[in-house]
């Protein structure tokens, strides 16, 4: 017998230990897989992520530019323009910074952007087509003068007439407040506000362009101080003025409740309300400086106390702080023109009739009072059912306090159905009742 090969019992045994060894050898580098693989995979995917988020955020900031106007409004409207500047790096689209030669990135009145672009609200013009339109900024031609410009009637090229508003704007604020006015009042669309179309910013010159309002402002109609005023400017029958009432609170309703994030207009009065030939009234006069980014109360800060007789007792009591009741206050004086004739201060009235809101107040709710508080020119051509409703409005609407006062969306709410009433009651006129039809365009 071979004594040097192991005992045939031995070899089975040897072999099936080997192989159990084997297979534990398998089995824990199987498991040790299965939990490093998913590990590497779940890091694999997570750098892949991580890379996508860095890519995606240099992307936006390059189309974006960095540019925010406000808390609720990062993008501006000139960011679809695709060429958010060429001019040197000082440029900033918020307006926070700008190069001192900035008009040397002006070309043909285009403010830095692509020629080619058209929108509402954004018609490029150059000076030389403004200086047409208006025979050189003619002195005849002039149909309203401010603090902030002078206004022009003009004479397009395709043969439409528009209001051509020259500015004085003085340095890099100006510069920044004009950008953003543009940006604002491009996006803004409703039949119950002054639509702007166009602009120019050719070298120094910074000019808006609006639509022309034939029958001019509200001021003119109800307190003419010229004879040549009187001769040109026609008496507003009771008819008219209600729809002027209801039009203009539609046009601050747009702004207060249809506007992302809400504007103020800080300075409503009759000579920010506007008339077309058909005498229905426009909002005019509301820009980016009257944006409101609300604070948690409610109320934004402002220097601005409006125009003396219009201005609502919480704004003197509070610093300038505002709201949009503050609006809802001079829609109410404005209302107690357009039913008693008067300006809101007058001191050539007798003692305790020199301002209108403090005179008419304890009248509103005296049902024979207040016809006695009627505009002599209207001539006992009203109804008497709708005086009383409108004069309750405007009783709630100028309320020292702003909390007694009504939201302006409540005042629109009240004054539909009359408004309808006398529209039914009367035979069409030119200046007959719109539906309220009103968009916004905002990114």
């Amino acid at each position: 017998m071979d004594t040097s090969s192991p005992p045939p019992f031995l070899h089975p045994r040897g072999h099936s230990a080997g192989n159990r060894q084997h297979r534990q050898a398998v089995h824990r580098a199987g498991y040790a897989a299965l939990i490093v693989l998913p590990i590497i995979a779940a890091a694999i995917l997570l750098l892949g992520v991580a890379i996508l988020l860095v890519l995606r955020r240099a992307k936006w900031q390059s189309n974006d530019g960095g540019s925010s106007i406000g808390s609720s409004c990062r993008r501006s409207s000139f960011d679809d323009m695709k060429q958010v500047s060429k001019c040197s790096s000082a440029f900033k689209v918020n307006g926070i910074g700008y190069s001192p030669d900035v008009r040397n990135c002006i070309y043909g009145g285009k403010l830095g952007f692509a020629p080619h672009v058209k929108r509402k609200g954004g018609q490029v013009f150059t000076y030389r087509e403004l200086e047409l339109a208006t025979e050189g900024f003619s002195q005849r031609n002039v149909i309203g003068n401010g603090g902030s410009g002078v206004l022009y009637r003009g004479l397009l090229k395709d043969g439409s007439m528009a209001a051509i508003k020259l500015l004085h704007v003085e340095g890099k604020q100006g510069e920044r407040l004009f950008r953003m006015e543009v940006d604002l009042l491009s996006r803004l669309q409703s039949n119950y506000l002054v639509s702007l179309l166009g602009y120019c910013a050719d070298q120094h010159h910074r000019l808006l362009v609006f639509e022309i309002m034939l029958n001019g402002c509200l001021q003119k109609h109800l307190h003419p101080t010229t004879s040549e005023e009187r001769r040109s400017y026609r008496l507003l029958d009771w008819r008219t003025r209600l729809r002027i009432a209801l039009d203009s609170a539609r046009g601050l309703e747009f702004l207060h409740e249809h506007s992302v994030p809400a504007i103020i207009h800080r300075d409503f009065k009759c000579s920010k309300i506007l008339l077309d030939q058909n005498f229905s009234a426009k909002v005019s006069d509301f820009g980016i400086s009257k944006r409101s980014f609300y604070k948690a109360n409610g109320h934004v800060q402002t220097h601005s106390l409006g125009t003396t007789g219009y201005v609502a007792p919480d704004r003197y009591a509070s610093n300038g702080k505002l709201s949009a009741k503050s609006d809802v206050y001079s829609y109410g004086v404005v209302l107690l023109e357009l039913l008693t004739g008067r300006v809101p201060v007058d001191i050539t009235r007798p003692q305790g009739e020199h301002v209108l809101v403090s005179w008419a107040l304890p009248r509103l709710t005296n049902r024979e009072k207040v016809m006695e508080m009627v505009d002599p020119a209207l001539q006992g051509q009203f109804s008497k059912k709708e005086l009383i409703q409108v004069a309750a409005i405007a009783a709630v609407c100028v309320q020292s306090e702003a909390d007694y006062r009504p939201l302006i969306t409540d005042v629109v709410q009240s004054l539909i159905p009359i408004v309808r009433s006398t529209s039914a009651a009367s035979p069409p006129n030119p200046a007959g009742f719109k539906e309220d039809k009103v968009s916004i365009i905002l990114q």
